[in-house]
């Protein structure tokens, strides 16, 4: 049945940033379609998102580390294969945003950005491939890019580059990983409303600006990116590889 293509029953998920926002919102989604969760926090256990997904019947750990330390996807890693025996999907969803003028933008703030949103996604991607490959049996592996993997952007100069590398990387390792029954994709969210977004929500010019070109008339919710989520992390995408799915409500088509 086309339908069953989409359950999840007996797969295992890590999904990182998963206290709040984008990353919970995937993290109860994929529980909906029934894998177990990983959650993933910066600072603190994600304890929410946590009892969100053993109310739907399902097991949940939470996991904490700082991403811009090179040795905390090891360790992510590491506790969940420990803990539930396997890793079927990973979804590198966590991620920061610096605001500043190009001419003012910090060093440390570049190699934070830079070393959060795409040196550790390919961290955590390949320790997850290679424990998906050891094992045998292929794996999803979903990226989360952005609008700004194809647009510049204002004042956000590490964050449109560190997006623009997670756009190329999904395409570099899906091209490697395919034959191995390894899915790499992205999902590329519009205007969601999350703390990320939060100076252009509360800025009446740019906030009117951005409505006035989403076709849909209004910010995406986290929820919105569950559907697609829960398709490119099942077996129901298993001829798509290193593609990104955008889902921002027309922006790039206007």
């Amino acid at each position: 049945m086309i339908l069953d293509a989409f359950k999840l029953e007996g797969q295992v998920a890590l999904v990182t940033g998963a206290s709040t926002g984008l990353g919970a919102a995937i993290a109860s989604a994929l529980a909906e379609a029934g894998a177990d969760v990983a959650c993933h926090g910066n600072t603190h256990a994600p304890d929410a998102t946590s009892e969100a997904i053993m109310k739907l019947g399902r097991k949940a750990l939470a996991v904490t580390g700082d991403l811009s330390d090179r040795a905390t996807p090891q360790t992510l890693i590491e506790q969940t294969i420990n803990h539930f025996g396997r890793l079927d999907i990973l979804v590198n969803n966590a991620g920061t945003i610096r605001r500043a003028p190009a001419t003012e933008y910090s060093e440390e703030d570049w190699a934070t950005v830079i070393e959060v949103n795409l040196s550790s996604v390919f961290r955590m991607a390949q320790l997850a491939g290679r424990h998906m490959i050891a094992r045998g049996g292929g794996g999803k592996i979903l990226n989360i890019a952005s609008l700004l993997s194809f647009q510049g952007g204002i004042t956000v100069p590490a964050y449109a580059a560190s997006k623009g590398g997670v756009a190329q990387l999904t395409k570099a390792l899906a091209n490697e990983w395919a034959a191995k029954n390894i899915n790499v994709n992205a999902i590329a969210p519009g205007y969601m409303r999350t703390d990320n977004t939060r100076a252009l929500q509360q800025d009446e010019t740019r906030n009117r600006q951005i409505l006035e070109r989403i076709p849909a008339g209004r910010w995406g919710d986290p929820v919105d990116l569950a559907g697609a989520a829960v398709f490119l992390c099942s077996a129901a995408s298993d001829y798509i590889n290193g593609h990104v799915l955008v889902v921002d409500g027309g922006w790039m088509g206007r």
